[in-house]
């Protein structure tokens, strides 16, 4: 049985959660992009709570995913180049410049919560199937 050659095995998975990354943000952030001024003066979004939780569920929802067909590396990699992607388009046109933070504050959290949902699901569905983890 011939093998799949390991850039092959990870370009494929990275590529494809890294579409899902930037099409959840495009579907749950990107059309939103007023600021809402309330009477008593104060501002804020321009995302509502339900927004940023439909796209984390999202992106949970792709990491076990590939996390259980073994895709750990490349749903990290993936997920976390989508979302800073995203994140940086949407936000760079931000004048103060704070925008850097949140984009290296969406980097940090992408890699660490792909990395957590993809390695249970591979540990969880490895045991399931009489493999364990590896």
């Amino acid at each position: 049985m011939r093998q799949k050659r390991p850039t092959t095995a990870l370009l494929l998975p990275t590529l494809l959660s890294a579409l899902v990354a930037v099409a959840a943000w495009a579907a749950w952030l990107g059309w939103d992009q007023h600021r809402d001024v309330h009477p008593d003066g104060s501002v804020t979004g321009p995302y509502e709570a339900w927004q940023v939780i439909g796209l984390v569920l999202t992106l949970v929802a792709s990491a076990a995913w590939a996390g259980s067909r073994r895709q750990v590396g490349g749903t990290v990699l993936g997920t976390a180049t989508g979302l800073t992607a995203a994140a940086y388009a949407d936000w760079s046109d931000d004048s103060s410049g704070l925008f850097v933070i949140g984009v290296g504050l969406i980097a940090t959290a992408s890699l660490l919560g792909s990395w957590a949902v993809a390695s249970l699901a591979r540990s969880v569905t490895g045991d399931a199937r009489g493999h364990g983890p590896h």
